[in-house]
This record gives structure tokens, sequence and C-alpha cells, in this order.
């Protein structure tokens, strides 16, 4: 295996060797400033974009019922059917639909209709100033993960975790898409899903790892997405950060292992707080030697000593609420809810 040079995280001191966290180059383009898009009104034009993996036909119906109950017309991206293996077509096919919606002025917003795999590949290649010149709403999650924090991180502008098009709209997931994108409010609260609490399978219950609050601007998503962006020059900022964090069909040593990543390239013991989303179908098998999540995710956050809570309405889950990536933002373990404390969207 090539090994890299890494003089210099070197740091040399009484005759020993010991090596700092990576932190690349390009973090000190991150900028601080955000610029909000937009507030969608009824009527406005939505493009919808496949920018990771391709879908099955039946989610082109489900996404447009999703948007007409949202009161929006859809614009679909001229690559949307394309395809490439796993991937909805070749890396600038992609790119140029994304692109391309950002620059059309007919489009309002712009939402991912699945995550799976493939945003990551695009980071290097964005256009940032021309998504910075054309600010709007863009959502999604999962893989989508990818996009929302390195488009934050390099233009200020505010993007959203929320359902992607041809997610499950239950009366939970579209209030909460209402209030962040079409109501400009100054503050406004997320509280858990009351259907959440009816839930009887394991990984839906909510549990403090370390009681408090704490303040901060929200980043996160994916689990598995923000391992993967560790080290690169698109890892995302956690000082001062409520940093949320799901995933999905991952067994307790794999959730070990990415928190264990972000452990050692992220100095996570000096983000605001952890908010932990529904990791659903994240349990041990029946005869599996295995910690249980809950145990794996206390091993991992408890000496953090910053405030930790688990179940929050987020995730591969029905029940969604939308986050805003570089909003400020306060959560509170005991009362389970976070609060947004700035305007989301302007008028």
């Amino acid at each position: 295996m090539k090994r890299r040079d890494f003089s210099k995280q070197l740091v040399i001191a009484g005759g020993s060797v010991a090596l700092s966290k990576y932190i690349p180059d390009s973090t000190e383009s991150i900028i601080n400033t955000n610029i909000l898009p937009e507030a969608l009104k009824p009527g406005d034009t939505v493009g919808i974009i496949a920018p990771a993996s391709s879908f099955p036909p039946e989610r082109i119906p489900k996404t447009e019922a999703n948007m007409t109950a949202l009161g929006l017309k859809v614009k679909w991206s001229k690559n949307l059917h394309a395809q490439n293996g796993y991937l909805a077509g070749k890396d600038k096919q992609r790119l140029k639909d994304i692109h391309k919606m950002f620059k059309d002025p007919e489009v309002k917003a712009i939402w991912c209709i699945r995550g799976g795999y493939g945003c990551l590949r695009l980071l290097p290649d964005l256009d940032y100033e021309l998504i910075k010149e054309n600010p709007k709403v863009l959502i999604g999650y999962s893989d989508v993960t990818a996009l929302l924090n390195a488009i934050h991180q390099q233009t200020g502008l505010v993007c959203f975790h929320g359902p992607v098009g041809s997610s499950t709209f239950s009366d939970y997931t579209l209030s909460n898409v209402r209030r962040m994108l079409f109501e400009p409010l100054d503050q406004q609260t997320i509280s858990l899903s009351s259907e959440q609490h009816k839930e009887v399978e394991p990984g839906f219950e909510t549990y403090s790892i370390r009681n408090g609050k704490a303040t901060g601007r929200l980043v996160g998503g994916n689990l598995s997405l923000l391992a993967a962006m560790t080290g690169t020059q698109h890892q995302i900022e956690v000082k001062n950060r409520l940093l949320f964090i799901e995933d999905v069909g991952e067994k307790p040593y794999r959730i070990d292992r990415m928190l264990t990543q972000l452990r050692q390239a992220l100095p996570l013991e000096e983000a605001a707080g952890i908010l932990l989303g529904v990791f659903a179908d994240c349990q041990p098998g029946e005869k599996d030697r295995s910690l249980s999540l809950r145990e794996a995710l206390k091993d991992r956050l408890l000496d953090l000593k910053i405030p930790v809570a688990y179940g929050f309405s987020f995730g591969h889950i029905t029940d969604q609420c939308t986050f805003p990536i570089g909003i400020e933002a306060r959560m509170d373990t005991k009362r389970q809810l976070v609060e947004i404390l700035e305007p989301v969207v302007k008028v």
C-alpha cells in the first residue's frame, strides 16, 4: 500500500511523534455567512433531479403527487431517467442537471427524487459560484447529505435535510416542510412526531446519552456519508455546531466504526451537541455477539461530555422533520425538541 506524506501533521516532542487530526487545506474556504433561499409559495415550480442512484418508475407519480400536495408545479430534469449501472447517469449528466436547475429562473426549488449513491462523486466538479449566484431551496436526505453540506460550506447557502421527492409524506412530514420552506418565521420549534411514540419496532425509542441544552449551527445528515467525507476537502466543520446524525441498515459494529472514524478525524468534543435520529434496522442479529445499538452509541459518544440524545424524528422513516443546514438552533434533551432560532428562508 502506498503511504501518503503526513509530514505536515507530525508533531515531534520529547522524542515521541504524535499524529494530529487531518485538516484539509480547503477548510479555510468554509463560508460562515448564510445565504437564505427565497420562501416557496403555491404555484411555484420545483425542479426534480436524480443526483445519485436511478429509481423505479413508480417514484415518478408518487413524487408528482407529493409536489401537488404542496401546491407546487413540477419540472423534470433532462437526464432524470438516465442510467449508468447503479448511478442515475454519468457524473457529467447529473452535474449538468444540477447546474441547469440552479440557473433556470423558472425553478424556485430543487428537490432530489431519491438518494442511494453517487452525490459524493460530484462534489469536486460542482460550480459553487453558479450556485451562490442563484440561491434557491435544495432539499433531500441520505446520500444527498454530501451535496447539502458541501454546498453550504462552500457558498453559505442554507440547504435542507428533509424528505426526498418520492418519500411518503405523512402529515408530520408535510407540516414540517411547509413551515420550513413556505413560512419565513423568525423562530420555530421541531418536536417529536406523535406517531413515533406509538412505534414498537426497535430503534424508535427516545433517550438521552448525556442530558443538557446546547446552541449552535445545524450540520449533519447520514452517518455513512459524513464518515466518507472525512479526510477530504469537503469534510464537515463540527466546532460549535449542533451535529445531527442518522443511518439505516447498519449493524452496531459498523455504526461504531463510522463514529470512531469521525472521532479520529474531527474534534467531536468541540461540537455544541449531537442529535441522533432514528437508526432504523440497525439492531444486531439474534445470534450476533454484539453491543446493542444503544450500547454502541453510548460507548462512542458519552465521554465527549456534550449533550447527546437519541430518537429525534428524522432518518429513513416516514415521519421526517426538516433541518435547515447552517441555521442557529437550540437542542434540549429533556424536552426532546429543537428550536430554530432564526429565519431559514426569506420573502
